[in-house]
């Protein structure tokens, strides 16, 4: 790992509490996915994640972000791989399903083992199967960064996530 991020010289961070900053945050409309992986001791775990962003074309790499309090952590650094799984607007109940603490997760949905044996998830949106690059420690979080190794991608609206709300994706402008 290398050195974690640490704030500039000089910011006041009084004036950018916890709670402006996720609510400033939530302004910004996010697509929704479910994070899989597949964990020698845990077998295969997942989570709704909407901290997915590309950061290269050249290599592909992509980057998602996990709470260092998250209790799926321990499975995510122990994995090779991950999949990002771009969920499609039908997908809402998965994205709730993987964002509570049910044990029985993968009990619904098309699953099938990726990358690694990393779950991918049928109907998706889009689907991006990662080797993991490098992990970060970054603030409160771990930032994982992934080669993508494999994709797929479908003619299906993304679920979209803004200001603590489900949305559809809307008409073009």
């Amino acid at each position: 790992m290398t050195a974690p991020v640490v704030p500039p010289e000089g910011t006041s961070e009084a004036l950018v509490s916890p709670q402006r900053l996720r609510e400033a945050l939530g302004r910004f409309a996010t697509g929704v996915t479910i994070i899989t992986c597949l964990d020698p001791q845990a077998g295969r775990v997942g989570l709704t994640a909407n901290s997915f962003n590309a950061l290269s074309l050249e290599p592909p790499l992509v980057l998602w972000s996990l709470r260092r309090q998250s209790a799926q952590l321990p499975a995510f650094e122990r994995a090779g791989h991950f999949v990002v799984n771009v969920l499609a607007e039908e997908q809402l109940g998965l994205s709730r399903r993987f964002a509570s603490r049910r044990d029985d997760k993968f009990d619904e949905g098309d699953w099938l083992p990726g990358e690694g044996g990393a779950p991918v998830l049928g109907g998706c949106a889009a689907v991006f199967e990662c080797e993991v690059a490098t992990r970060q420690d970054a603030g409160d979080h771990v930032l994982f960064i992934g080669h993508v190794l494999a994709l797929a991608q479908a003619d299906r609206l993304p679920l979209v996530y803004q200001a603590g709300h489900y949305h559809g994706l809307g008409d073009k402008l």
